[in-house]
């Protein structure tokens, strides 16, 4: 089945973007008449048939509505964002696929990036979330600063994960299934000290994922995934 995502779902014609409509007409060659989904991200799946098939206005008439049920936790990941910005377009892919609710960019002592494409990130997460049939759109919130960052979390079960020498545990030992969880992840060249110690401050929980040293993008979705699994969503 070929999903589109539209913010507007009212009335039983749907009209989808240039974007979308290319994409269904140019590349993916549908036709009138074939089945189609489209949703809105967030929650709502309208499965229809392609009535027009037009590269720059394609036209779908809803036939059924459905609401796809919350996933029973949140989760929030603060990701420091790779020099290679491939890794983290590939990780916010791959996240999106697996289950995650909201995502942050930070900018951390030692990152080696400070600029991203927001719009571009929009459009990756959006892709994704079409591949793996899902009808929620990951929130990408605005890259930040992480002290910033640390002064605005409140609520759930928060975890750092870093490379220091401080005792840290595994997820299974501190996280509840159903809790919300918030979880951040450094650069490169990990959190500073400093930073870790701030962390610390507001309330973070250090936590490992092995003996072994990640890359940003690995740790990040071996996290998300552990997490969904934690959560029966895997």
């Amino acid at each position: 089945m070929n999903v589109f995502f539209s913010t507007d779902l009212d009335g039983d014609m749907l009209l989808l973007s240039p974007e979308e409509s290319h994409h269904a007409v140019r590349v993916l060659r549908l036709r009138e008449g074939q089945n189609v989904v489209v949703t809105d991200g967030k929650g709502k799946w309208c499965k229809g048939l392609l009535a027009e098939a037009n590269a720059k206005a394609c036209l779908v008439n809803v036939s059924n509505r459905e609401q796809q049920t919350p996933r029973p936790f949140h989760l929030h990941m603060a990701v420091a964002p790779t020099k290679n910005i491939d890794r983290f377009e590939w990780f916010l892919e791959k996240a999106t696929e697996c289950g995650i609710d909201e995502i942050t960019p930070i900018f951390s002592e030692n990152s080696e990036r400070n600029v991203i494409k927001a719009e571009r990130l929009e459009k990756l997460l959006a892709s994704a979330m079409k591949q793996s049939m899902r009808a929620w759109l990951p929130v990408l919130n605005p890259a930040i600063r992480l002290k910033d960052f640390l002064n605005k979390q409140k609520g759930g079960i928060k975890m750092v994960a870093h490379c220091g020498p401080e005792p840290r545990n595994t997820l299974n030992e501190i996280y509840i299934a159903g809790k919300k969880a918030t979880v951040l992840i450094g650069p490169e060249g990990d959190f500073s000290k400093t930073e870790v110690e701030i962390a610390f401050s507001a309330g973070f929980l250090p936590i490992t994922i092995g003996d072994y040293r990640l890359r940003t993008e690995t740790a990040a979705l071996a996290l998300c995934i552990e997490l969904n699994f934690l959560n029966n969503l895997l």
